[in-house]
């Protein structure tokens, strides 16, 4: 097995600057202790490092003796027995001598190498590993010439030690050792570089895993070898490997639980229900039981995260950087289906399952709730941290009908990730697979319709239209005024849909008048005043800049900076309409520059920044001679626009801002 990230007998592939980093360490510690998660390849590259300085020695140094010690599987780790195999290693090297595992011999052994400034390569000492540490630190006080390298899972801990952390491959390497494996097994041609791409990510780029992988391509094909790695990587498996905890992932991971103790066990299984990252205190909550206590849980995540089990992940992709983000920790995949198995074996799996899913439910609350209150940006990122252990969460309650009422709360919850950040679609797909897994009589069918009907109400009228009035009957029966409201919202969405802006209008005007200030679930009155502001800029300016101002004015302006930027969006429509166009970008400049401050909202940023560039290109006084690029408006046949279409008001077909936002697109 080439685990390191080699092929055959060629050179390291994406292990360059690990090289380069461990023999400036060599150069300047005396102790250097190469770490990482199991299969990254920690032997290989120490192998290849020591190797180069065994027959060249140090540039401008003398030749330097390499004695290596390899704890193997299955070897009983008695008190004495790493001492016994470093004392027979240095007999062979020196050609017979002292020894025989007591520490003067040892020091007197290392002193008789022949050459200058011996090195003891210490590998795979995992089992060994507070007998190690014991060792290294007399040996270095007593032969002062002594260098030590370590491969473990984790730091030895002496004075002194310097750590080299080996991640595993990044992508492009990756992708370059599995096609180099198949190339070596006669099947390059098979593996596009798509198919090396998603195995690679699959895998998380770990280079046994990928060894492990490749081995499966003759018997299964890129396809099929792709999609079981989705389903998990455990069963991978070379039956012929030399060592035993390369023979399978399962056996590697195996090895690294083996040595965990029952807390840290327990932590790990039950940990497994997070498919994305979490915080401490999310482990807590999961993990809590009569069992173990909540002090046990951070002393077993900083040892998870020692060996290599957990991890840091890096912040979400376009995620604007956040100083008081919470720290995260993400479990690899490989060791997710092994907890996963273990949970699962222990009995425990249901549990944890409904744990995880009241932690799912409680995020989502928590973030509606700082959205409402005016700390959307914190809401945002909350949601964007967590983004895939909820989406993991909702995929597995969609199987489980057990956990779809949760599930539909939670969704629900976050109707302003779905509506503010372009995730209408996703939001329509995750209620429809839900709702029919409701029990016949739940209260949240309605609300789920609802939500379901104004996201689609852009793309797909006449589902939200069935949605809406599935919807209706129980709003009003169950006398829920804001259910009512927002329902009239989404039907002033299918009337601006269809070009019909008098009943557009006068729903908007309903839905302001009915859904009640502060109501959570949904969208405040707020955003029903800036949908008719925009209908009104098309026929009467002065009236849609009044109603922008009562927009403005209402109780949730000063905290919901999403609807502020939905209603500035009207009221400059409406200057612009009337001809004071300076005046227009002048709010617009104002708007962008406080949303930009307050809130991370792709949607209406960008609905504010394309008219923004749309106004710059007209002169003062004038109408605007069309929309802005990539605007997507259409002509309204019903009301056309003297000059032709205007910018961001047509008020249906496509994903113009505002539409859009209103609309949940």
């Amino acid at each position: 097995m080439w685990a390191a990230g080699q092929v055959g007998g060629g050179a390291l592939i994406g292990r360059d600057g690990e090289l380069a980093a461990l023999g400036t360490a060599l150069a300047t510690h005396r102790l250097v202790t190469v770490t990482g998660a199991a299969g990254v390849g920690k032997s290989r590259l120490v192998r290849e490092a020591t190797g180069r300085e065994a027959t060249v020695g140090p540039p401008g140094g003398p030749h330097r003796t390499v004695v290596r010690v390899r704890w193997h599987d299955g070897v009983p780790a008695g008190p004495r027995a790493l001492a016994t195999r470093i004392a027979r290693e240095l007999d062979t090297a020196a050609g017979g001598g002292p020894g025989g595992g007591a520490l003067p011999g040892l020091a007197a052994a290392v002193r008789a190498l022949p050459g200058g400034a011996p090195l003891l390569v210490l590998d795979d000492v995992d089992p060994v590993l507070a007998d190690c540490a014991g060792l290294v630190r007399a040996l270095l006080a007593d032969v002062p010439a002594l260098r030590v390298l370590v491969t473990a899972r984790r730091p030895l801990g002496v004075g002194g030690e310097h750590v080299l952390r080996l991640p595993p491959l990044a992508p492009a390497p990756a992708a370059e050792l599995f096609r180099a494996l198949a190339e070596r097994r006669g099947l390059a041609g098979a593996v596009d570089r798509a198919t090396a791409a998603r195995v690679c990510a699959l895998v998380e780029g770990v280079p046994l895993a990928l060894e492990l992988a490749a081995a499966q391509l003759e018997r299964l094909g890129p396809g099929r070898l792709a999609t079981r790695l989705r389903g998990g990587q455990c069963w991978l498996a070379a039956p012929g490997a030399p060592l035993l905890r390369h023979r399978s992932v399962r056996a590697s991971i195996g090895a690294v639980h083996a040595l965990c103790d029952p807390v840290v066990r327990t932590v790990w299984r039950r940990l497994s229900v997070f498919t994305g990252s979490f915080t401490e205190q999310a482990a807590v909550f999961v993990c809590e039981e009569a069992d173990l206590a909540p002090a046990d849980v951070p002393r077993a995540l900083a040892a998870l995260a020692e060996v290599g089990v957990l991890r840091a992940p890096g912040p979400p992709a376009a995620a604007p950087p956040r100083p008081l983000r919470e720290p995260r920790l993400l479990m690899g995949r490989a060791a997710r289906d092994f907890g996963a198995e273990r949970l699962a074996a222990a009995g425990e799996s249901a549990a944890a399952r409904a744990r995880h899913a009241r932690h799912c439910r409680s995020t989502a609350a928590v973030a509606e709730t700082l959205w409402n209150t005016g700390l959307q940006q914190q809401a945002v990122g909350l949601v964007r941290d967590g983004l895939d252990d909820l989406g993991g969460f909702l995929d597995h309650a969609a199987r489980h009908p057990v956990h779809a009422e949760t599930a539909v709360e939670t969704v629900l919850h976050l109707w302003f990730w779905w509506a503010a950040h372009h995730r209408g679609a996703e939001g329509v797909a995750r209620l429809l697979a839900l709702l029919p897994l409701l029990p016949p009589d739940s209260a949240l069918t309605a609300r789920g319709q609802w939500l379901a009907g104004w996201l689609a109400a852009d793309a797909d009228p006449a589902t939200a239209r069935c949605l809406l009035e599935l919807a209706w009957p129980a709003a009003v029966l169950a006398g829920d005024d804001a259910l009512v409201g927002r329902i009239a919202h989404a039907h002033g969405t299918l009337a601006w849909k269809r070009r019909d802006l008098v009943s557009a209008a006068e729903l908007y005007r309903q839905a302001a008048d009915t859904v009640p200030e502060h109501s959570p679930g949904g969208p405040g009155p707020m955003v029903s005043l800036a949908a008719l502001a925009v209908i009104q800029t098309r026929t009467a300016p002065a009236a849609a800049a009044r109603t922008a101002r009562r927009a403005l004015a209402q109780p949730a302006g000063g905290h919901d900076t999403w609807a502020t930027a939905l209603a500035q969006y009207a009221l400059v429509l409406a200057d612009h309409r009337a001809g004071r166009t300076g005046r227009a970008r002048y709010r617009v400049r104002r708007a962008l520059a406080h949303l930009e401050a307050r809130l991370d909202a792709p949607q209406a940023h960008t609905a504010l920044a394309r008219l923004l560039r749309h106004l710059d290109r007209v002169p003062a006084l004038r109408e605007p001679a069309g929309p802005p690029e990539g605007h997507g408006a259409r002509r309204d046949a019903a009301v056309p626009a003297p000059a032709g279409r205007e910018a961001g008001a047509a008020p249906h077909g496509g994903r113009g801002p505002v539409r859009g936002a209103v609309g949940g697109r």
